[in-house]
């Protein structure tokens, strides 16, 4: 496809949740706008919701071949198409907390302060919670931080079992809360409570996924196109190596150039700095946006691990568990003072799940397991390690090389979670921890900053080194914090989309 058939004003790389909010923006402001992503739309179809298709016959996952520093190959828990990871994600949209912002020290060290403050995203917090449409109520968490206005829906209600658990731990003196929810769960919404929402896409259009929220909004906008299963092979400057000129993409077989005046790479933190990465030219031979030599490095990845609670007495038919979360522990505690992270409950684990992570496990097990547990995530803040790096290798492959920090901590976490279950009831607590093959929290490889010898992006994501690039998805993290990154990026995405949009002006 010839590139002199189309002139966008600008060209976005991603359609995930970074990506869906600057065009979202820019169509707001009368941009030509032209997308591209890798994957093809997501397929309405039964398998959506079946938990057979989804964990053991991995049908959406990614069937690239990663590997680990040590050279430990594996399949990354990756997916690729429009609308990106929140087509799988399981609805949770936090604020960061305040004190996130500022440099916290942790056992293992210092998690470094963002080059602004919470004051300066507030506002944009509160669009982004309106597009998505969050469910929630103030006052109830003790770490939250100040807001300008209310949640644009009342908290979704907990169902039987799930407002038990929070009445017992109301009563050991904790202060459980209503998870922050992007679902439309409410009086003539589309949510049916299938079941299937956590993991999962969503048939029937209720998950608050990019696609639903922004992407579709902006392709009502004329000048907004998107071209799925277009890959973005590298990025081309001009003969001063300061601006960018073009991408060279691959679409329905041939490999062209496509120029434009702005680009905005959202390829999510891994893809992100693999392309610039992979951009090098003789000006920039450590690859673009890279003075620093932070691109592709800093990687972090939340430490997350799943605890089953099996309740032997009690059938779990919860349909959305999604509703509770606590974060008494989230700046830590009295004994052990340093910060420990969040809790949030899990969708409920189906006898497929078990077997996809246990596999010698008897399917009758598996099914009485799923069926008498309630599930929770133990979430811990991963620091920056200058070794926890990204980089591509030959045949279109990929090195990851993670360098877990606070495990120590997050180990305590844990162990002081499973306690809390046995308190609350629980006979006994399985627990299964996620790995380098889980990246779904990535973040922090092309990290902002306000000097350009540490860090690639400004605070309003622009490459230092070149002034019409923007990288905008979790990649700008200079630290991870211990809550879910997706309302962060959707509200620094709609920052930044609207000074882009203003620029025109």
């Amino acid at each position: 496809m010839p590139s002199d058939r189309i002139s966008p004003d600008v060209v976005i790389i991603g359609s995930g949740v970074g990506g869906s909010a600057v065009a979202l923006q820019l169509a707001r402001g009368g941009r030509r706008v032209l997308m591209l992503e890798r994957g093809p739309r997501l397929p309405v179809e039964p398998q959506n919701s079946d938990a057979e298709a989804v964990f053991v016959q991995r049908r959406y996952h990614s069937r690239e071949d990663w590997q680990t520093a040590e050279g430990q190959r594996f399949q990354p828990g990756q997916f690729y198409f429009v609308g990106g990871h929140t087509k799988f994600y399981g609805t949770a949209m936090f604020r960061l907390r305040e004190r996130d912002f500022a440099a916290t020290e942790h056992a293992d060290g210092l998690s470094p302060a963002w080059p602004f403050g919470y004051a300066e995203l507030e506002p944009w917090y509160g669009l982004a919670e309106q597009l998505f449409g969050v469910h929630g109520r103030a006052g109830d968490d003790p770490t939250e931080p100040w807001r300008s206005g209310p949640y644009p829906h009342p908290p979704i209600p907990h169902e039987p079992v799930i407002a038990s658990l929070a009445e017992r731990m109301a009563g050991l003196g904790l202060h459980p809360f209503h998870l922050p929810s992007a679902v439309d769960l409410h009086a003539g919404g589309s949510c049916v409570r299938c079941g299937s929402c956590d993991a999962f896409a969503c048939r029937h259009g209720a998950k608050g996924d990019a696609e639903t929220r922004l992407l579709g909004p902006a392709l009502r906008h004329p000048g907004v196109v998107i071209w799925p299963e277009t890959r973005a092979l590298r990025l081309l400057t001009d003969e001063r190596g300061r601006d960018i000129v073009g991408v060279e993409v691959r679409r329905q077989g041939e490999t062209f150039t496509i120029r434009a005046p702005q680009f905005v790479l959202s390829a999510g933190a891994i893809h992100s700095a693999l392309l610039l990465q992979r951009s090098a030219n003789s000006h920039h031979p450590r690859g673009l946006a890279n003075r620093s030599g932070c691109v592709g490095r800093h990687y972090m990845n939340h430490h997350m691990t799943g605890l089953m609670a099996l309740f032997p007495g009690q059938v779990n038919d919860t349909r959305f568990t999604k509703t509770l979360s606590l974060n008494d522990h989230y700046f830590g505690t009295a004994d052990d003072p340093t910060p420990l992270g969040n809790l949030q409950m899990l969708g409920n684990i189906r006898e497929p799940m078990v077997r996809s992570a246990k596999p010698w496990m008897p399917r009758p097990v598996g099914r009485w397991l799923g069926a008498h547990s309630v599930d929770m995530l133990v979430m811990s803040e991963d620091l920056p390690h200058s070794d926890s790096t990204v980089r591509p290798l030959p045949d279109d492959r990929v090195e990851l090389a993670w360098r877990p920090t606070n495990l120590a901590a997050h180990r305590r976490f844990v162990a002081r979670t499973r306690d809390l279950w046995r308190s609350l009831g629980a006979k006994a607590v399985l627990v299964h921890s996620f790995g380098v093959e889980s990246p779904s929290h990535q973040c922090g490889t092309v990290r902002m900053g306000l000097d350009p010898a540490s860090s690639a992006l400004d605070p309003w994501c622009r490459a230092h080194d070149h002034p019409n690039l923007h990288v905008v998805d979790a990649s700008f993290f200079p630290s991870s914090a211990a809550l879910n990154p997706a309302l962060t990026v959707a509200a620094q995405a709609l920052r930044v989309g609207d000074r882009l949009a203003r620029a025109w002006a």
